[in-house]
C-alpha cells in the first residue's frame, strides 16, 4: 500500500517529459487520420459503388451517361414562323394609311425643307449607292408590275429613286417604301464626310428627303424612318403588304436573317423578294448564309443576277 502510494505520487523527471510530449503528438493525429478513414469507410453506401464480392452479386448501377449530339441541321422546324398578318389593305390606300399613322396625317415632305436646314443639305443629281441602278430593277419591275414597293434600306434613296424612275416610264402607279432609321453605321461619317451633323445628330434623314424632292419623286416615295424589325411587324399588323421586297440593310447574318423573315410575311402571293451583297467582299459576314437558310427553309431557289440575290414566289 505504502509503495503504490508512493508510485502515485512520484512526479516524472524533468528530463523525459519533451520526450513523452514529442511522441505523444504524432501519435494522436494518426489516431485522429484512422478515426476519420473509418467514419467514412462505415457511412459509404456499398450498393452504389462497392464492386461485386462474389460471382453471384448483381452487377454494380452506374447511372447513364448523358450523351449530346449536335443539332440536326436537316431539321428545320425551328427555323419556320408560322405568325399571320392582318388582312391586306387596298393598294391604294397605303400611302395615306402610313402618312395618318407615322406622321399624324401630314406628308414629310411638306414645307420641306426647314428653313435651320437649307443651306446644309446638299441638292445633287448623283446619289451615293450600292448597286443601286443595276439591271435587277427593271427586270423585277416589268416582271411584277408591282402597286407596292418595301425597300429595307435605303441609305440616301439611290435605288429607291431608280425604281420611281422606272415605274413611271411603264405607267405604273407605285408607292415605294423606304424602311431605314436614318442613322447609317459607326463610322461611317469617315466615309460621307459631307453629310451635316448636329449636336451628334446626323442628317441622312434630312439629305434623303431632299434627294426625293430634287428628282421629284415625292409623290411616289414615302419613308418609313424606324428600324427594319419594327416597321416590318407593324407593317405586317397593320395589313400593309408588298409586291416587291428588297432587302439591303444589315449585312450580318443575324440581321439580314431577321429581315428576310420579317419582309416575305408581307409578300403578297406571287410576289418576289430580293436583295443586294450575295456576291461581294463581305458576302460571308451573313447575307449568303442568311438567304440560302432562308430558301431552305421553305423549299425555294435562289436566283442570282449580278450581286443581287433573288427568290420567286410563283
Amino acid at each position: 500500500m505504502k509503495t503504490e502510494q508512493h508510485h502515485a505520487n512520484r512526479r516524472l523527471s524533468p528530463s523525459l517529459q519533451p520526450k513523452i510530449i514529442k511522441t505523444a503528438k504524432p501519435a494522436a493525429y494518426f489516431i485522429l487520420l484512422l478515426l476519420t478513414y473509418s467514419c467514412g469507410y462505415l457511412s459509404h453506401n456499398p450498393a452504389s459503388t462497392s464492386l461485386p464480392l462474389s460471382p453471384s452479386s448483381p452487377p454494380p448501377q452506374f447511372p447513364e451517361p448523358v450523351i449530346r449530339l449536335p443539332i440536326n441541321t436537316t431539321e428545320l422546324n425551328p427555323f419556320r414562323i408560322t405568325t399571320h398578318c392582318a388582312d391586306p389593305i387596298p393598294p391604294e390606300t397605303v400611302r395615306q394609311t402610313l402618312v395618318d399613322r407615322l406622321y399624324n396625317g401630314t406628308s414629310p415632305f411638306d414645307n420641306f425643307p426647314p428653313p435651320h436646314a437649307v443651306e446644309k443639305l446638299r441638292r445633287t443629281k448623283r446619289v451615293k449607292g450600292w448597286g443601286s441602278t443595276g439591271a435587277v430593277f427593271e427586270s423585277l419591275i416589268r416582271r411584277v408590275q408591282p402597286r407596292t414597293v418595301v425597300e429595307v434600306g435605303t441609305f440616301l434613296g439611290a435605288s429607291a429613286i431608280h425604281m420611281a424612275e422606272l415605274t413611271r416610264q411603264l405607267g405604273l402607279q407605285t408607292q415605294i417604301l423606304c424602311v431605314d432609321d436614318f442613322r447609317g453605321w459607326a463610322g461611317f461619317k469617315e466615309r460621307f464626310m459631307d453629310i451635316p451633323i448636329l449636336n451628334g445628330d446626323v442628317w441622312l434623314f434630312y439629305q434623303f428627303l431632299q434627294n426625293v424632292v430634287t428628282f421629284n419623286k415625292t409623290g411616289s416615295i414615302l419613308p418609313v424612318p424606324f428600324s427594319s424589325g419594327s416597321t416590318l411587324m407593324l407593317l405586317c399588323e397593320w395589313g400593309v403588304y408588298a409586291d416587291l421586297v428588297e432587302i439591303d440593310a444589315g449585312h450580318d447574318f443575324l440581321s439580314a436573317w431577321a429581315d428576310i423573315n420579317r419582309g416575305f410575311r408581307i409578300l403578297r402571293p406571287g410576289g418576289v423578294i430580293f436583295g443586294h451583297d450575295y456576291f461581294t467582299a463581305a458576302d460571308n459576314r451573313g447575307v449568303r448564309r442568311a438567304v440560302d437558310l432562308f430558301a431552305k427553309v421553305h423549299n425555294l431557289k435562289v436566283n442570282i443576277d449580278g450581286q443581287h440575290w433573288v427568290i420567286y414566289t410563283s
